[in-house]
């Protein structure tokens, strides 16, 4: 099922939740809503949801305006953040609550719990009570209660948030197979980079009511719009200065570090002030052709995989840096040499605003 929102905007009292928003999820996409806390995404999700009617503007299904059908005549499905499971029913009488509402006859009713629960790989739980279940189990549940109505859209409304690390991991990889199988349009809200990144056909990055950001998640996270996608979306390193040359597959710009190369095709003029971003991942050991300096390690952890270092450029400048299955082993206080490819990096205009929860880096 498609859904379409239209110049939908909502607003609670003289607080102005969403702006403006229009945006096409496409049948049977997996989307991302991602932004930080209150920036819109579960009212967007529950405007679809029909819990909230927009002030203004359409949502539609396919070529079906919405706005005035009520949740329950929506054939959504939806998973929230705390599983709102009835503890006092087994799993099966959680799961078939939304068809016995629907008066389903109980032999389709039993064949469709026991479908659901095969896709959620929690037959042989059928019998227990939520306060039998490890967390991830009660989220399996809820996908289930969700699934077996056969919905048109299912929403998720930041389901795994309350799973600890190893559970959420895992649940991803439950929730790519359940959606690869099913092929359900599924709408997920989440505040999880990682998350969006690893799961998503396509995501939305909000501020503040508004979608700064839509795309598949390897371009937003290579090629974000403004500082504050380049934030949210995943660490950054960031360079003031101006933009000296503006070609057809190159930007130059003036900073501290000397003249920097960045990648081709992006919006910016010449001669403006402009911040310089490339990831931690993006900086290489070694001299290069390009966008090279000497460094110095003021500080290395090893974290397993990586091993992550800050260094200083300059004397007012220190720069993160991730190198996966180090060979050789830097130590604090070490020279070294690095670069930074034109083609990660990202010229931006405008002021570098910290992530939420995090603090600016150089």
């Amino acid at each position: 099922m498609k859904v379409v929102i239209k110049e939908v905007s909502k607003q609670f009292g003289d607080t102005p939740t969403l702006r403006n928003i229009s945006l096409e999820i496409a049948d049977q996409e997996l989307f991302f809503l991602l932004g930080p806390s209150g920036c819109g995404k579960t009212t967007l999700l529950r405007t679809i949801a029909g819990f909230y009617p927009p002030d203004k503007g359409e949502v539609r299904f396919g070529d079906r305006l919405m706005n005035d059908v009520p949740p329950h005549q929506r054939n959504t499905g939806m998973v929230f953040q705390n599983y709102a499971l009835w503890p006092h029913m087994s799993v099966e009488q959680n799961v078939s609550y939304g068809l016995e509402v629907r008066d389903v006859s109980a032999a389709d009713l039993k064949r469709r719990v026991g479908e659901a629960l095969e896709i959620v790989r929690m037959q042989q739980y059928a019998r227990r009570t939520p306060n039998q279940l490890s967390g991830g189990q009660q989220q399996r549940v809820a996908l289930a209660r969700a699934l077996v109505i056969k919905p048109d859209v299912l929403l998720l409304d930041e389901p795994l948030s309350n799973l600890d690390a190893q559970l959420r991991l895992e649940m991803r990889e439950e929730i790519r197979r359940i959606h690869a199988e099913t092929r359900i349009t599924m709408v997920y809200v989440t505040h999880d980079q990682k998350e969006a990144l690893s799961l998503a056909d396509r995501l939305a990055v909000m501020r503040a009511g508004r979608i700064e950001q839509l795309g598949d998640p390897r371009t937003v996270y290579r090629t974000p719009v403004n500082p504050f996608v380049a934030e949210f979306i995943g660490e950054t390193n960031w360079v003031p200065g101006t933009t000296k040359g503006v070609g057809e597959g190159m930007v130059v710009a003036e900073t501290e570090l000397g003249m920097i190369q960045g990648a081709p095709n992006l919006r910016i003029s010449e001669g403006v002030a402009a911040q310089v971003g490339f990831r931690p991942e993006a900086v290489r050991f070694g001299a290069g052709p390009v966008n090279s300096w000497p460094a110095v390690v003021e500080q290395a952890s090893y974290l397993g995989e990586i091993e992550q270092y800050h260094l200083r450029l300059t004397p007012t400048l220190v720069v993160k840096a991730f190198e996966q299955n180090a060979e050789t082993i830097r130590k604090v206080g070490q020279a070294v040499e690095v670069h930074v490819r034109p083609q990660d990096v990202f010229v931006l205009a405008g002021a570098v605003e910290p992530a939420p929860g995090s603090k600016k880096r150089a």
